[in-house]
């Protein structure tokens, strides 16, 4: 087998390739992030991925199958239960989740607002899903003039605290966050606890800083990435990758916000000189432009990622490969802002593996990980199938 050095997994957060086996059972029938975005802006222009064999893992307006295509495709089944981003991502490398985080579309109950009382000492206001302006547009004045904290959730498992800079110091909110962290175990162990400050004066001008933190779960077992560093190699990562694996596993990271900075990141990384992995996270897709069904946003994202495509295959060198994968869908065409459970799409390509191989439709996405396990020489995760036998080349 040709030597592979470097993995490099492009995560597109939020974009899925059609509606899983199981997604009736999560209110997801119908859903196909690319598929309906596609017919819905009248055709997707992706030549660089379409050459890579993208139109060939699921039907896209504009995106023709294309065989022989220069890469190898396919589609990964989503194994673990719950359909939110620590879930993708953490299967991806290798860990299985048999139920779900829990999530509150009413809002937490009574039981962990009283844990909050009693952990933080303060009243809360809000206690509701919603998204993250609205609530500060909503409670803002209140929070100003009671000093009350507004928590709040969303279709994610997530534990959010918003609060005005002016009036929760930012180490305050951080230290009422730990503690909400510490208290949120068992079955209300949410997959994050998120400081979300704020400042202005008025609903018309509150806005949120740029000093979110996450507080997520660690991963219940090893991943991929914990056992590469265990094994003397390294990790990149950038996006927000690093708050999705509570910062394990992770040689160096760079946590940028948005798809340009995050792929700028990238390809700052890919010109290193490492042997490893590196992990990518480009989150627009979901956080812009899924949960506020912006059908047009969605693909002038994708058609803008398809337009970065070929700078980073010039800086790829001639032992590494790359990976584009998903961590769920969220199909901007449907009701509702949720995340929808659906395949990731599968894409690999690099000089050391073979082109035009269909991987069809694999069984979990931790095939992803056990394939990059396998090319290191690594214990191999508890769920996922190889397929490295498939691609490599000899």
């Amino acid at each position: 087998m040709r030597p592979i050095n470097r993995v490099l997994v492009f995560v597109l957060d939020g974009v899925g390739a059609g509606e899983a086996p199981d997604a009736a059972a999560y209110g997801d029938k119908g859903s196909n992030s690319l598929s309906n975005t596609a017919k819905s802006v009248g055709g997707l222009n992706l030549p660089n991925l379409q050459a890579l064999g993208f139109g060939n893992i699921t039907p896209m307006k504009g995106v023709a199958p294309l065989r022989p295509a220069e890469g190898c495709f396919g589609k990964l089944t989503p194994k673990s239960a719950g359909k939110d981003s620590i879930t993708g991502h953490w299967e991806l490398m290798g860990v299985y989740l048999e139920k779900p985080f829990p999530t509150y579309p009413n809002g937490f109950p009574p039981e962990v607002v009283e844990m909050f009382r009693q952990a933080t000492g303060l009243e809360l206001l809000g206690n509701k899903p919603a998204s993250g302006i609205d609530i500060i547009q909503e409670y803002g004045m209140e929070h100003i003039k009671t000093g009350k904290p507004i928590v709040y959730t969303s279709a994610d498992s997530v534990f959010q605290i918003a609060a005005h800079e002016s009036i929760i110091p930012i180490e305050k909110l951080y230290e009422i966050c730990k503690k909400s962290r510490d208290f949120l175990r068992d079955e209300h162990a949410v997959g994050r606890v998120i400081a979300r400050p704020f400042t202005g004066d008025s609903p018309e001008t509150f806005a949120r800083t740029s000093r979110r933190k996450d507080y997520p779960l660690k991963p219940i077992t090893p991943t991929v990435m914990d056992k590469m560093i265990k094994s003397g190699l390294e990790v990149y990562a950038t996006g927000k990758i690093d708050d999705l694996f509570a910062h394990q596993g992770i040689t160096v990271s760079n946590h940028t916000t948005n798809n340009q900075d995050s792929l700028d990141a990238a390809l700052e990384f890919i010109q290193l000189s490492f042997r490893g992995l590196l992990m990518v996270n480009l989150i627009e897709f979901d956080m812009i432009y899924g949960h506020r069904n912006d059908v047009k946003g969605y693909a002038q994202a994708l058609e803008n990622f398809d337009l970065y495509l070929p700078e980073i295959q010039r800086h790829m060198r001639a032992d590494d490969i790359a990976m584009i994968v998903a961590d769920h869908g969220v199909d901007p065409t449907m009701p509702g802002s949720d995340h929808s459970r659906e395949y990731s799409p599968l894409l690999v390509f690099g000089e050391p593996i073979k082109s035009d191989i269909d991987l069809g439709v694999r069984n979990s996405y931790a095939d992803a990980g056990t394939t990059i396990a396998e090319i290191f020489s690594l214990q191999a995760p508890p769920i996922g199938t190889s397929f490295l036998k498939e691609i490599a080349l000899k």
